[in-house]
This record gives structure tokens, sequence and C-alpha cells, in this order.
């Protein structure tokens, strides 16, 4: 049970829902979902999270080449020391780069997953059916069959839910925020919409 949101721009925009989502949910809570999914479109989210990712496939990709050019013997040709020192030291910033991105990238991801919550709450006026259909999808990860959205897990940033197994990792490491902290503040946001 899933759903995200594509497209480079709200008119080239495309939202998928999977039919395990739309046999779990009731009308109200699939009309949450996508409106969390259309917030997305809006706020241009697509865009976004590529954008962020630049840095990091950059530093990746240099990261590939100098691990491969130092594996078949070098860069073509021959190297003094010196080059051998500056190749180390833009392979080692090149690694500190992807780290701090792949962590500023989660980050970001999480930020704009809570900005989706708030805008399914306020298109919908009810942040209750929002809760609601967290909870319901939150742990359907794990009793589902291996054979499902958990094969793109790279699209994890895309996803309502990440389609991932087992909760072992920390959420600094993860997409989106945890189901807690995401109930947390549609429960504060219920309260604000609602007056108290």
């Amino acid at each position: 049970p899933n759903a995200f949101a594509t497209g480079r721009n709200p008119k080239h925009a495309v939202i998928a829902v999977t039919r395990g989502l739309m046999n779990r949910l009731q009308p109200a809570e699939l009309e949450a979902v996508l409106a969390h999914e259309m917030t997305h479109v809006r706020n241009r989210d697509v865009m976004v999270m590529m954008v962020a990712s630049f840095f990091a496939m950059v530093a990746q990709l240099l990261m590939r080449m100098l691990f491969w050019g130092g594996m078949m013997g070098g860069m073509g040709g021959r190297r003094d020391r010196r080059d051998g020192g500056s190749i180390a030291m833009i392979y080692l910033a090149s690694i500190l780069v992807w780290v701090i991105s792949f962590l500023l990238i989660r980050t970001l991801s999480r930020y704009r997953e809570f900005a989706a919550d708030r805008g399914s709450a306020i298109i919908t006026g009810s942040p209750s059916n929002l809760m609601s259909a967290l909870v319901k999808i939150s742990g359907a990860m794990q009793r589902i069959p291996e054979r499902d959205l958990r094969e793109v897990q790279g699209m994890n940033a895309m996803f309502i839910i990440p389609a991932a197994v087992g909760n072992g990792l920390s959420e600094i490491f993860s997409t989106h925020p945890s189901l807690e902290h995401r109930l947390e503040r549609l429960r504060a946001l219920s309260r604000e919409m609602e007056g108290l």
C-alpha cells in the first residue's frame, strides 16, 4: 500500500496509488493521502529533491571514478607523489561532500513530508483522516510479500511511506519522519485548526 507523486512541475505531474492502498483505506483517508501527494506536486518537491541530490550524485560519481582509476593503475600515465596526494585529497573531499549531502537530503526530505502532511490537513480540513491512513499503512510494508515496492527503495523520497523493511535505522538516515513525529505534528495542527 503506497502512493507517490512524480513530474517536473504541476502541469506535468502524475500521482500514483497502488491497488493495495485503495483497498486498505476508507474514501476520506484515501482523499487525505491524495491531498498529501497533491501538496508534493504543488510544492514541486520532485524537482527540489532532484536539484538537492545534484552534489551528492557528482560526489558519488567522482568517488567511483577515483576509486576505479586507482584500482586500474591511475588516471592515465605516470604520476609523481604529489599527484597521488592530490587525488587522495579529492577522494576524501568527495566522500565528505557525499556524506554531508546524504544527511542534508534526508533532512530536506523529512521536512518536505511534514509540509505535505500539513498541506493535506489544510486541503481536507481533517488532519485525523491522514493520521488514520498513516497508522493503517505504516506497518503494512512488513506484512506484504517480498516482491513489491521494496524493490525500488531508492525512490523512498517520493513515497508517502518509505518502502523499507525493519526499523533499525535512525530517523537521521530516513527519507521520512517517524510515524510518531508525523502524528504528533498532525495532532498539533488539528488542535490549531480547531482553535484550541
